[in-house]
């Protein structure tokens, strides 16, 4: 292990690997989703504003064309059983590596809560309820959940959940039984009926994946992370994609990744060929939004975010808030008032050049929102504190 890749090296690969220095920003959106795996979509703002904080000319449009016109980004609930949106090209290997096995998982919990919360289901019934789900989309050809439900009116029962809790609740049956249906790959989500913030879409069919080995498909998603991200240990593959560590292991060594020393003692992995160090690039800044898969790129992530910088940015759930970042640290947030402002407050001191940086960052990620305003799913504090 004679290779020994510095933090700063690591700060010089997420500038030109993540897309986020100037000179290395992309001009179409499925470049950006390549170079990251995949952009984090649990809220749908994410998806819009991290590919455009890495594309040379920012554009929703760009965007949506990728997501519904050309169908070239696939929303699918895999890694940690996050959503993610990946290329056309990758969600084969994401689908057999991570989707499937959280798609069996999500099917057993179904069944759970419908024996124990609602009255007539068994399996049987939950498999003639998805066939007629299926047969009502092929016939309409897009549809919202609302508008299956005319269709097959047992989307409209509920669920007890948590039955007897102080928290207990009602759930459709077709929320639930729509979004696994999603996770098994026959449906997707097409263009919000409304603006690209709003979570009310329609679903399509989508034809069927290739097949794909499950070990061949795991390794396929650690080299796109490798390639990305590294280097990186153990603990970060790990956590990121959600796998015991039996499976990294065997992925790492279906690649033939090769050890090498980070700071602080760690052993860290790359691909074969991948060992050397990059030239320094000029300062940058960045603004990303909040659970931009930048940020949540790691599990171990010193030295990229000072732990003191942690309850600021954070939730209690661990979900990131809107971050700055100048030359590969993250530095402060950021936040948009109701009157659509944008504002910032830097955590450490970056000098007069960092904040004029930071400054032109606002700017140019003011310029392409327009009238547009974004609320984070999950508030942080610093964020709150930005828009009270």
């Amino acid at each position: 292990m004679a290779t020994h890749l510095t933090d700063d090296q690591r700060r010089i690969r997420l500038a030109h690997r993540h897309l986020l220095h100037p000179a290395a920003r992309a001009t179409r959106v499925e470049q950006v989703a390549d170079a990251l795996v995949g952009l984090h979509a649990t809220d749908a703002a994410t998806v819009f504003l991290s590919a455009n904080a890495r594309l040379a000319e920012p554009s929703a449009a760009e965007v949506e064309r990728a997501l519904y016109q050309d169908v070239a980004l696939v929303k699918l609930l895999s890694m940690r059983r996050t959503i993610f949106a990946v290329t056309a090209e990758l969600a084969p290997q994401v689908s057999a590596a991570a989707a499937r096995a959280i798609a069996v998982k999500e099917r057993a919990t179904l069944l759970k809560h419908l024996a124990t919360g609602a009255e007539g289901w068994d399996e049987r019934r939950l498999a003639e309820t998805e066939r007629e789900v299926l047969a009502a989309l092929a016939e309409r050809g897009e549809a919202t959940t609302a508008e299956l439900s005319v269709d097959v009116p047992a989307l409209k029962e509920t669920i007890l959940m948590s039955p007897g809790k102080p928290y207990e609740a009602r759930q459709s049956v077709g929320s639930r039984l729509l979004r696994l249906l999603a996770s098994d790959g026959h449906m997707r989500r097409c263009k919000p009926r409304g603006s690209w913030l709003s979570s009310s879409y329609p679903w399509a069919l989508v034809p069927p994946w290739p097949d794909v080995p499950v070990r061949e498909a795991k390794a396929a998603v650690i080299g796109r992370w490798l390639a990305g991200y590294g280097p990186g240990t153990l603990a970060d593959l790990k956590w990121w994609t959600g796998w015991t560590l039996g499976e990294v292991r065997t992925a790492v060594a279906d690649l033939g990744a090769v050890e090498v020393a980070l700071d602080g003692g760690a052993t860290g992995l790359v691909l074969p060929g991948d060992e050397a160090e990059l030239p320094p690039v000029e300062p940058w800044a960045a603004l990303l939004p909040a659970l931009d898969p930048t940020v949540l790129g790691w599990r171990e992530r010193d030295w990229y975010l000072s732990p003191e910088l942690v309850p600021a940015l954070f939730d209690r759930s661990g979900n990131n808030g809107p971050t700055v970042w100048w030359n590969g640290r993250v530095v402060g947030g950021w936040a948009q008032r109701a009157g659509g402002e944008l504002v910032w407050r830097l955590l450490t001191d970056i000098g007069a050049e960092g904040e004029a940086a930071v400054a032109a960052e606002a700017e140019r990620l003011a310029g392409w929102l327009g009238t547009v305003r974004v609320t984070p799913r999950f508030r942080t504090p610093l964020e709150r504190e930005l828009t009270s």
